[in-house]
């Protein structure tokens, strides 16, 4: 059995999760497994809806086991680890750890059976989906980005845009949708699926100057990497064209992830679309 996790996730003991022993009640380290495995799927670029409607089934827990080695408290700053550990003909199993500083606490092991959501007969896992697990404990990329024009990308980034603009966030259709789109260079991410995940686009600001724009992840998938993708083609694209600068107005609750990305903010606050924005710009 590999000692070795891909996929760690932070957490941290709530109040509401201590017992009147004054550590962490036992049923919640469930709780944290069941949060790795949320992770497990965002890591993989696949959400999960996604997933059960792809290959018609779902999983199934038939199986858990806990081994308790120390107690968590309130406030602890946990670690919890998964990885796909066995696959057998309708199976996986998924083993777990739980550290605080690199001391260990709790591990465990979830049996996962795959069926339909009708029936809940055992089925065979689908072969894509034991490959994407592959893929991923192997430490293979998640995500392919593809640049390129509206003719190209279009139809893939329309879905995206609308499952965030517009649905999610209720822009009005008539505001997201513009003529800079057919001129544009588009960037659009896919998972190993082939879904189109996230999306950006980039045009010209003034000579010199590249504007990006339109950058949306389906929910489901932020927080994993797939922005920070699109993001760096698009600049990748823009020095490759002779720009010298990058310009963006983010939304604000967004700074954080263009200020990792080198982007300083410039300017006070406007609204777009009933959004608070700023306008944030790097040297490429």
């Amino acid at each position: 059995m590999s000692c070795k996790f891909n996929l760690h996730h932070r957490l941290r003991v709530r109040w509401a999760e201590v017992d009147p022993q004054g550590i962490v009640f036992n049923a919640h380290y469930l709780t944290y497994f069941d949060t790795a495995m949320t992770e497990y799927w965002r890591a993989l670029g696949l959400p999960y809806e996604a997933l059960v409607n792809r290959f018609k089934g779902d999983l199934f827990v038939r199986k858990t086991t806990i081994e308790y080695q120390d107690s968590a408290r309130f406030d602890d700053l946990l670690t919890v680890s998964a990885r796909c550990d066995r696959q057998g003909r309708s199976s996986l199993t998924f083993a777990f750890a739980l550290t605080r500083q690199d001391s260990p606490l709790v591990s465990g092991e979830l049996v996962y059976v795959f069926a339909s959501q009708a029936a809940r007969q055992p089925s065979p896992v689908p072969d894509e989906l034991r490959e994407l697990i592959n893929a991923y404990e192997a430490g293979k990329p998640m995500y392919e980005v593809r640049v390129g024009d509206w003719n190209a990308l279009g139809a893939d980034s329309r879905q995206v845009r609308t499952a965030v603009f517009i649905d999610e966030q209720k822009i009005p259709p008539d505001m997201e949708w513009d003529d800079a789109d057919s001129g544009c260079l588009h960037a659009v991410a896919y998972n190993r699926l082939g879904m189109p995940v996230a999306t950006g686009r980039l045009l010209e600001h003034v000579p010199g100057v590249a504007k990006i724009g339109r950058m949306a992840a389906v929910q489901a998938v932020r927080g994993g990497g797939v922005g920070r993708r699109v993001l760096d083609a698009l600049m990748q694209a823009a020095r490759e064209r002779g720009d010298r600068e990058a310009l963006l107005h983010a939304q604000v609750s967004a700074c954080g992830f263009y200020a990792r990305a080198g982007f300083v903010a410039r300017g006070p606050e406007f609204d777009d679309v009933g959004i608070p924005h700023v306008e944030m710009t790097r040297l490429l």
